[in-house]
């Protein structure tokens, strides 16, 4: 097992090269000139020329890479070409709101999507099995932002129940933090117990028919005990497997989350960058992005051992 995580961990250098490469000259290849952004629509060509200078885009892209690639072993990861600041202190500031909604938010998804999906097995073929199975399709098929500005209209600005906007640090208040995420885990939430509930439905379903479940029941074990402690728990790994792959997800649905309700977290700092074509701040995010996703699946697949003991690495 020890070998199995040296050998995933060293797997990781080579993935986050390949990463630091493609988003290298992706942003440095695509039209739009940072400087020309920074400078504004009154700045005179020599300005901009200068501002380049000054932010080392006039060096050759060899040159380029090859110093940022420097500074990001030393720990350095450059400073904001828009706000003028280092861009790890940036994502320090950000990290507590993005960590807090992604949290909130499968927590939420896990809390609801595994009974409603287990509950649908169950039921099969009944109203109830019906009714799960076709939120899932609505909930997987409707954008994040659409269930945002619908949540909004209707439980900010008609009946008043929380803020539209905006985010406070847990360190003001467990109650006021929880409170403002309310509205944005719920609306975020929505797309992953669709996807989960789907999964388990489908897992639990596979577990039922099993001979095992056949006999648990033929000694006389109460329905709740044969699907909770049998069904449910053989039919773990592939809804732990689908729960990591939501959390990978959760990346992209952050970013769209926190742009629509204003939250100061990681998501709306890359909508900026990539908006104000920032090279550091962009380059940084994704690796850390990148870094996150890695983890978790590395999590999962020491996680799968744990819920199974006949997998073996």
């Amino acid at each position: 097992m020890w070998t199995y995580l040296f050998k995933r961990i060293l797997a990781v250098i080579p993935v986050l090269l390949v990463v630091l490469v493609v988003v290298f000259l992706m942003l440095r290849l695509t039209p739009g000139d940072p400087a020309a952004n920074i400078a504004g629509d009154a700045a005179t060509s020599e300005d901009i020329a200068e501002l380049r200078i000054e932010l080392g885009l006039e060096e050759p892209l060899p040159v380029q890479f090859a110093i940022y690639v420097r500074n990001l072993l030393k720990g350095d990861f450059g400073e904001s070409f828009y706000y003028k600041r280092p861009v790890i202190s940036m994502i320090a500031d950000g990290i507590e709101p993005t960590l807090s909604l992604a949290l909130f938010t499968i927590v939420l998804a896990c809390l609801v999507a595994v009974p409603l999906g287990t509950l649908a097995a169950y039921k099969q073929g009944t109203w109830i099995d019906r009714l799960v199975m076709g939120f899932s399709v609505v909930g997987f098929s409707v954008p994040v932002f659409v269930i945002g500005y619908i949540l909004i209209y209707f439980l900010s600005v008609k009946l008043d129940w929380f803020p539209v906007q905006g985010y406070q640090h847990i360190a003001d208040g467990i109650g006021g933090w929880a409170y403002r995420l309310v509205l944005p885990s719920t609306a975020l939430s929505v797309i992953f117990i669709a996807l989960i509930a789907r999964m388990t439905r489908t897992s639990v379903l596979e577990v039922l028919s099993e001979d095992y479940i056949r006999t648990a029941r033929a000694k006389g074990l109460p329905q709740m005990k044969v699907l909770l402690k049998h069904a449910l728990r053989n039919a773990a790994v592939p809804i732990v497997t689908i729960i990591g792959i939501a959390i990978a997800i959760l990346i992209s649905g952050v970013v769209v989350t926190e742009s629509v309700f204003v939250i100061p977290g990681l998501g709306l700092l890359t909508l900026d960058a990539i908006q104000g074509r920032d090279y550091p701040t962009v380059q940084a995010l994704i690796i850390l992005f990148s870094v996150v996703y890695v983890v978790i699946n590395l999590l999962i697949d020491v996680i799968y051992t744990l819920l199974d003991p006949r997998i073996r690495y």
